[in-house]
């Protein structure tokens, strides 16, 4: 059966406006994978989501992408030959250079899969495989708020902190394919330190991400009763990162400073991460923006990152790093995934030149 459509854009793109050939991007997450169809400038053709469905496993999964892209054409005054390779990004560890997932958490069925190549099988296109992450630091880079810069860095804040690294054009996966791991940078290198997800102290995912967030203001929310995030819990139960976002935007003092700290932590990994890497912006994306460039709060959070950064940084880095939202959303994943698939379709044709 056909699944319903999230958003197609033919009436939005008119086909005279399409520059061929087009790419297909497949961004999976624990709940919904996305895919889309985007031309060879970044153009999002046609898009739509739907289940994961993770119990079932990685094979239907790929199964059901091959049917929705095949949908997404049939709606298209396109066809397959118009498309000539596909990107994948998926969460957790993996082996890149073979194709293989490794250990997703959100994915306990997908364990050492051949998920690259399981998805050219269904597509009968070359795949280039990538961490979500870094697939959408590609396309924040290629088509959002990195498109005028040559050297960037992504980190999303939502359960965890992830990120991806841009330079000089070329995303950075490493040799063990855990490059760009920005999470797990050490801010606090103290006997204190916080506990990440992973099983290490001090890691910056431990004190900015969502989770993090929860963690650290459910430590000292007994000692502020008068805090309205007291009644919330109350009202609308578990405490989370959005009720701590709202109740700052209403002015509550506990929320405000939890803010405010996190800003300063994220900061500080961003001052790291910018004398390792030295690149001319950094943008932030995922679920905790605290509202992002679209409200006082966000901006204000965005102007305490800034001022930790340049504090703590060599005055070149200091008056040059662009540090901003970034714009693509939840769009840039799948737009990055077909980025990185178009970049090795164009080496293949320089080689063959």
């Amino acid at each position: 059966m056909a699944l319903p459509l999230i958003a197609f854009m033919s009436d939005i793109k008119a086909p005279e406006n399409v520059q061929l050939p087009l790419f297909a991007g497949v961004d999976v997450g624990g709940t919904n994978i996305k895919v889309g169809l985007v031309d060879n400038d970044g153009q999002i053709v046609a898009t739509t989501k739907f289940p994961t469905q993770q119990e079932l496993g990685p094979q239907a999964a790929i199964n059901q992408a091959r049917s929705v892209l095949d949908q997404l054409i049939d709606e298209s005054p396109f066809s397959w030959p118009d498309v000539e390779a596909a990107g994948l990004g998926t969460p957790g560890p993996m082996d890149i250079s073979r194709g293989l997932i490794l250990t997703p958490v959100n994915l306990p069925g997908w364990r050492n899969f051949p998920v690259r190549d399981a998805l050219s099988i269904a597509l009968d296109k070359p795949v280039t495989f990538a961490n979500d992450a870094a697939a959408a630091a590609y396309g924040e880079f290629w088509v959002g708020a990195g498109r005028n810069h040559d050297s960037t860095v992504l980190i999303t804040l939502g359960t965890g902190v992830g990120g991806g690294i841009i330079v000089n054009n070329q995303p950075i996966d490493g040799s063990h394919s855990h490059g760009s791991e920005v999470g797990h940078i050490v801010i606090d290198s103290t006997d204190a330190a916080r506990m990440c997800g992973c099983g290490h102290k001090g890691h910056l995912e431990a004190y900015a991400s969502a989770s993090a967030i929860v963690a650290r203001t459910q430590e000292v929310l007994t000692e502020r009763r008068n805090s309205i995030l007291t009644q919330l819990i109350g009202e609308a139960s578990p405490l989370s990162a959005l009720m701590v976002s709202e109740a700052a935007a209403g002015g509550d003092d506990l929320a405000c400073q939890i803010v405010a700290e996190t800003a300063i932590y994220l900061g500080r990994g961003i001052t790291i991460l910018a004398h390792v890497i030295d690149p001319s912006a950094f943008f932030l994306g995922g679920a905790v923006d605290f509202g992002g460039a679209e409200t006082e709060l966000g901006r204000h959070f965005l102007d305490l990152v800034c001022a930790e950064v340049k504090k703590n940084s060599f005055p070149v880095i200091a008056d040059q790093l662009t540090i901003e939202f970034a714009q693509l959303g939840s769009e840039a994943g799948f737009v990055g995934a077909a980025g990185l698939g178009r970049i090795e379709h164009l080496k293949k044709i320089a080689q063959r030149s």
